[in-house]
């Protein structure tokens, strides 16, 4: 049975780069294609019975221009981006409109704004167009029907993204300002995240409840768009609540803060050599010959080796060990430290001072207990094993 790593699930079909960026259209992006012509089909031939089947290609063609306006929007977002030097990794093109995913960058308060809005900008920009254009020629039926489309979801894509809440566009504006005002992004993402769901809240009151209070039936498409957005919008809000309460936290997140004290020995050190230099409370690191952490001394084993064995049998036979490169310098801390151990596999790291000499031993566990602020219970290691 072969071992080979199975291949990585593709996240859409690829649909090539945009000023170098990559644009994906993601599978589920069917779904709403599909909704949009069973919904949308109807309602175009009811209002124009000379269309026949034809309705429903044109309700195709929506999802097409509305797709089009999804990809301008986040163009903006990414070409906005680029001018502040912010590298985009990808444009995703999915069931709940796109998202511009960007790689590591250092954002302002202003310029968190500046690229958030620059989206709806665009959006709305593409509806003005559309309205010249309708208000310059007569374009036929069909095009007339879709220009109007076009202009009329442009207007809403624009208009809804900068209500002033997270994920929408708009809750940048509210994260920035208390970013601004308390110095702390972190607390920003919070309230931008709350807001986002009092705008749900709000949508399903005037779209829903208003209705059924005032005795009539909502209109059952209505209802399902409110409902998807709706959920939508609540979960990336909710998303975007717990990002900033972990955000808040990542000053807590420090290799000196975080370890456990320990002392390094050499690899061929013996159990009696590591009796004599372990205390309660201090874990034992063994080192290889060039003075890099290896692995880390079992304890239990450690205990149960008999004392007239204990000069005879190695460090290493009571040490399981370490993942290559699984040691950090102690003044390692927040989002730098959590990237770097991101990228190893192991659930244990040396600490180092500035000497290489090894001075704590750091679990993941205690990493994420500080992120979430809830106590992790340790996982043992048994002899000769990591975890």
């Amino acid at each position: 049975m072969s071992d080979a790593p199975a291949p990585a699930r593709r996240e859409g079909i690829p649909l090539g780069r945009i000023a170098g960026i990559p644009v994906i259209l993601a599978y589920s992006w069917f779904v709403i294609a599909a909704f949009t012509v069973i919904v949308y089909g109807p309602v175009l031939l009811q209002r124009n019975p000379s269309f026949g089947v034809t309705a429903y290609y044109v309700a195709f063609a929506y999802a097409l221009l509305l797709l089009l306006s999804v990809l301008v929007h986040e163009l903006a977002h990414a070409l906005t981006a680029k001018v502040y030097g912010w590298p985009t990794q990808k444009i995703v093109l999915n069931l709940w409109g796109g998202h511009t995913q960007f790689e590591n960058f250092t954002a302002t308060p202003a310029r968190s704004v500046i690229v958030a809005l620059a989206g709806p900008a665009a959006n709305l920009v593409l509806a003005g167009g559309a309205w010249l254009v309708l208000a310059g020629s007569s374009l036929g039926i069909v095009a007339d029907t879709l220009t109007n489309i076009f202009m009329w979801a442009n207007f809403v894509i624009g208009i809804f993204n900068v209500l002033p809440g997270l994920p929408l566009d708009g809750g940048r504006i509210v994260e920035s300002a208390v970013w601004k005002a308390t110095g702390s992004q972190a607390k920003g993402t919070v309230a931008a995240g709350w807001a986002g769901r009092v705008i749900v809240v709000a949508l399903a009151y005037w779209f829903i409840a208003m209705p059924l209070l005032a005795g009539v039936t909502p209109d059952f498409s209505l209802l399902m768009i409110t409902v998807l957005v709706g959920g939508f919008l609540w979960m990336g809000a909710s998303a975007a609540i717990q990002q900033g309460t972990l955000r808040g936290r990542l000053h807590l997140v420090s290799a000196t803060a975080l370890a456990t004290p320990a002392v390094g020995i050499p690899a061929t050190a013996t159990v009696a050599d590591i009796r004599r230099v372990a205390t309660d409370g201090t874990a034992v690191v063994t080192c290889g010959p060039d003075g890099r952490p290896q692995g880390v001394v079992d304890l239990h084993a450690l205990a149960a080796v008999p004392d007239f064995a204990a000069g005879s049998t190695p460090a290493t036979a009571v040490s399981y060990a370490l993942v290559a490169g699984a040691y950090v310098p102690e003044w390692s801390q927040g989002q730098e430290l959590i990237q770097y151990l991101s990228q190893l596999e192991g659930r244990e790291y040396a600490v180092v001072d500035h000497h290489g000499v090894v001075t704590g031993l750091l679990s993941q566990n205690a990493i994420v207990g500080a992120i979430t602020g809830k106590p992790v219970r340790p996982r043992k290691h048994p002899q000769g094993q990591n975890r």
